[in-house]
């Protein structure tokens, strides 16, 4: 695959250059206070449920929560330090409940291969389905597609279907053997037993938690991720510009330019939008128009209409997956 570079203006390098050099980069002083907030609100907002009540404590924490999933996307890729096992310390506790992070991980960094992007059997994260597999669906299960293919759909099923999957995987090692992703479980679910344990004695039910808080959280990711990548030819054109509002940005740490960070992964979370507005229309135009005037788009022309994320156009059986790339190899594309 060629350099994520090679696709920069002598501006983009020259401006990415700077940045590094400046002693917040170097640091990730903005990631470090990230980290802080996220843990500070998430651990606050439990610790004073009682005096914060359902009214005020559910929306902060659903919140914390969303931001926290944004958090653990930014630790995979290489931040706030280089040491991956500092970063998956720092990621590791079940705030969210649903995923491991070392599956989430693994999962991801193979997602981040370019010019796999929305192939079915290539892409852990694609949508599509292959000619094939969609052949095989019945009327009701085209249906179903289709209704989660509208935004509110997404926001309501995404989480189930996902949830699913992923326990579903679970099952799967166990009966396959594959104890390093039991062993991922395991340490999950004793981390989310004591933190479930921990709610309680504050008079936060754990069930009102995974139902009122991380699954409307793990909901709020899925409009992120919504129409994040669409099917076509050149890579550079299957990853969406979304120009949204600031607490969107912020809520989503800039994952909403989305080509920007699958073209740049090791670049920090609060200097893609610097990159983006620096270059914006060569980044149009590598996108092929695929430009999003914030997140009040897709909820005006899919809140009924789906998005035709259905058969993929290109795909005629299921692909052989490839081995992931490390993610510091892209990062040390970056220049």
């Amino acid at each position: 695959m060629a350099s994520s570079s090679f696709y920069l203006s002598a501006r983009q390098r020259a401006d990415i250059a700077a940045r590094r050099r400046s002693l917040g980069w170097r640091l990730e002083i903005p990631t470090w206070l990230l980290i802080a907030s996220v843990y500070g609100g998430w651990f606050a907002g439990v610790f004073y449920w009682r005096d914060l009540g359902p009214w005020l404590g559910t929306p902060w924490l659903i919140w914390f929560t969303t931001w926290y999933m944004s958090l653990q996307h930014e630790l995979i890729h290489g931040h706030p330090t280089r040491k991956p096992w500092l970063n998956q310390l720092l990621g590791t506790l079940p705030l969210a409940v649903w995923y491991p992070y070392g599956l989430y991980r693994d999962t991801h960094l193979q997602h981040h291969r370019n010019e796999h992007l929305t192939l079915p059997g290539d892409d852990p994260e694609a949508y599509y389905f292959s000619h094939a597999r969609w052949e095989t669906l019945s009327p009701a299960m085209k249906t179903a597609v289709r209704l989660r293919n509208t935004l509110p759909g997404r926001m309501l099923t995404g989480p189930l279907l996902d949830i699913l999957s992923t326990l579903t995987g679970a099952l799967l090692a166990v009966v396959r053997g594959e104890w390093r992703t039991v062993s991922m479980w395991l340490v999950h679910g004793a981390l989310l037993a004591m933190l479930l344990g921990w709610m309680a004695q504050r008079g936060l039910s754990p069930l009102y938690f995974i139902l009122a808080v991380s699954y409307p959280a793990l909901s709020l990711t899925k409009v992120r991720s919504f129409f994040e990548h669409r099917a076509e030819r050149l890579p550079q054109a299957r990853s969406t510009l979304n120009e949204a509002g600031v607490v969107w940005r912020l809520l989503f740490l800039n994952l909403n330019y989305h080509l920007v960070h699958h073209d740049l992964p090791g670049v920090p979370w609060y200097a893609l939008r610097q990159v983006y507005v620096a270059d914006r229309e060569v980044y149009i135009q590598r996108s092929d128009g695929f430009v999003v005037k914030g997140y009040r788009q897709w909820f005006r022309d899919h809140t009924r209409v789906p998005v035709d994320v259905e058969a993929h156009p290109f795909a005629t059986g299921t692909t052989a997956a490839q081995p992931a790339r490390s993610d510091y190899d892209y990062q040390q594309e970056t220049p």
